[in-house]
């Protein structure tokens, strides 16, 4: 009598429950992952804003406000080629700055915001990384 050759339904159904269930655990990491790629898009921006606010302090004393936009020739930011975070707003007091962007499509839901002053570090705020 010949053995026969090949995998039987219970084995089948086992690798697909296994399967099925690291599929389960992977695709909410890869989502996180991937949110927090499109997130350094955001932090990229605002690194680009935080640098010609220094470079705009320097050359007038005080530091730019620009309402929600996605150019400007004032610091000479452009928002416009990215793909997740395309807006901005820049707001200034006295000594101190922030700026923030939001996402659009995939990206939306995520907000990106850093404070800063003429002395000291900035501070960067991440929301809607964890959705």
């Amino acid at each position: 009598m010949k053995k026969a050759k090949g995998f039987t339904l219970v084995e089948l159904v086992i690798v697909i429950v296994i399967v099925g269930i690291l599929s389960i655990v992977a695709v909410p990491i890869y989502r996180g992952y991937t949110r927090k790629a499109m997130a350094s898009e955001g932090r990229a921006l605002l690194g680009t804003i935080q640098t010609a606010q220094k470079v705009y302090y320097t050359e007038f004393a005080k530091f730019a406000t620009i309402t929600n936009t996605n150019f400007t020739t004032i610091i000479d930011v452009d928002a416009r080629p990215n793909k997740y975070f395309r807006s901005f707003a820049v707001t200034a007091s006295g000594d101190d700055w922030s700026a923030s962007t939001s996402g659009v499509d995939s990206a939306s839901g995520i907000s990106i915001t850093i404070k800063a002053s003429r002395t000291g570090q900035p501070t960067w705020f991440d929301a809607g990384l964890n959705n």
